[in-house]
């Protein structure tokens, strides 16, 4: 028996691949299925079946084309209502892989069909979970995202996922491991740690949720409290995963169109399309296609579109690197954006050749910002409210990146001001955004707070603690 995780960082997903004796298992895999195929071909084995432990809301899973390609049957858990031909398991049903066995646990709380796999090897011993968002390392997964889609409320699900914890999940051998489906930087949850697999017993004794006294109401406070909104692509996420999706092929063939600036220009112009840009933030910051948004390959990518393009089916123009075309569509169709028409042939330097405008944003190094005079230095910090409560800059003003519309109103028009984040990524971001607003006088700090905290610049720490 084998079991590989097969984890996604940018969107801090972990699918799993397991094999026994010439059969295998895929649990909660990605849109793009060449890899499992490959996997399959390489270990000469047969994909016997495809388990879903739930309907995502932040990703497209690739159960349906799996399916397709491999004829293996999708199998949820008790509760599932998918509009495709699938398996509906019942709650202790086992699945047989080779010598290995597959336990379906029904485990509702985060979603009312939430199901957690648990294996057993051919002596009968647990050996590990694939908890999908029912429990990760450090946390459970939120209770708010099903009651959208339902009458129970947040409080209900709640309920009814620490049932499922104690009943379920608490009751199983400590030795097991535990293979959740997401780790730190997901949105599925508020405080997972950033490791991937853990023992069940350390989780017992770590993760807040599991504590043993905890009555049901500690329980249900606890796991409500401080949730932020949760990213508004997650409903057609959902939508997509129980309906069915278009083929990626079929959209990276539609979207890898190389167009040359004029071509491009007139694109943008016909549909209206978004123009992201996907270099690096300091590539970006030196010269971009005026009211282009910026959102870095190499960063939490397809969340970052997720979160702030609201109308998921937007028309979107890249410009990339050529040879990362591919990678690019590829991780906009993992949040469903599959609209891409199209990419800038020759990159910005064809662009800037054709005699087309370009612009800039303004970059200060933390200690250029420091000798600025204090009437021309607003400064605004764009990280995760929680971050921003743990330390920030002494005088900043907490305008998180993912509410950043909702803070418009607050940046000033009529004087130069500064933005920052943790090192850059999300603050060029943020920048992008405010261009394309019409916010000309806004400027970078390039390092954010890193560089401004090592520079000695005033900082406010929060002295609070929390226990979880």
């Amino acid at each position: 028996m084998e079991v590989e995780q097969i984890y996604t960082g940018c969107l801090a997903q972990g699918a799993y691949y397991i094999i026994s004796a010439g059969e295998a298992a895929i649990i909660d895999p990605l849109r793009e299925v060449t890899p499992y195929l490959d996997r399959l071909a390489r270990d000469g084995v047969q994909l016997k079946y495809i388990f879903e432990t739930h309907f995502y809301a932040d990703f497209v899973s690739g159960h349906i084309t799996l399916s397709e390609k491999t004829e293996a049957p999708i199998v949820y858990g008790p509760l599932a209502d998918p509009k495709f031909t699938s398996y509906i398991a019942k709650d202790g049903e086992e699945f047989r892989i080779g010598e290995v066995t597959l336990k379906a646990l029904h485990t509702p709380g985060h979603t009312m069909e939430s199901t957690t796999y648990l294996l057993i090897d051919n002596e009968g011993k647990q050996r590990a979970i694939f908890s999908g968002d029912t429990l990760f390392l450090g946390d459970v997964g939120r209770p708010d995202l099903a009651q959208k889609e339902s009458d129970l409320t947040i409080e209900d699900l709640a309920g009814y996922l620490y049932d499922s914890l104690r009943q379920k999940i608490m009751v199983l051998d400590d030795d097991l491991l535990v293979y959740p489906a997401h780790g730190a930087g997901s949105a599925c949850g508020k405080n997972m740690m950033k490791q991937t697999v853990d023992t069940l017993g350390n989780q017992k004794s770590l993760n807040y949720a599991l504590r043993a006294d905890m009555t049901k109401e500690e329980f249900i406070s606890a796991v409500s409290d401080g949730l932020e909104e949760p990213p508004k692509y997650f409903p057609l996420n959902v939508k997509l995963n129980k309906e069915g999706y278009e083929s990626l092929d079929q959209i990276l063939k539609t979207g890898a169109k190389p167009l040359n600036p004029k071509a491009f220009e007139t694109a943008a112009n016909d549909t209206g399309a978004l123009i992201l840009d996907v270099r690096d933030p300091d590539v970006f910051a030196k010269g971009f296609i005026p009211n282009s948004i910026n959102i870095g390959l190499n960063g939490s990518f397809a969340p970052w579109v997720g979160a702030l393009v609201i109308d998921i089916h937007t028309p979107i123009l890249l410009v990339v690197d050529e040879d990362l075309v591919e990678e690019a569509i590829t991780r906009l169709s993992r949040v469903g954006f599959d609209n891409t028409i199209g990419f800038l042939e020759g990159g910005m330097k064809a662009w800037q050749s054709s005699g087309r405008d370009i612009d800039q944003v303004q970059r200060f190094s933390a200690s250029e910002y420091a000798k600025l005079p204090s009437p021309n230095t607003a400064l605004f910090d764009v990280r995760k409210p929680t971050e921003y409560a743990s330390h920030h800059v002494d005088g900043a003003l907490s305008t998180p990146l993912s509410q950043l519309n909702d803070y418009i109103s607050g940046f000033p028009r009529d004087q130069p001001f500064h933005i920052h984040c943790a090192g850059g990524y999300r603050s060029m971001i943020a920048a992008s955004l405010l261009k394309s607003r019409g916010f000309d006088n806004v400027a970078d700090i390039e390092g954010g707070i890193g560089a401004m905290t090592e520079l000695g610049l005033p900082i406010v720490e929060s002295t609070c603690t929390t226990s979880n």
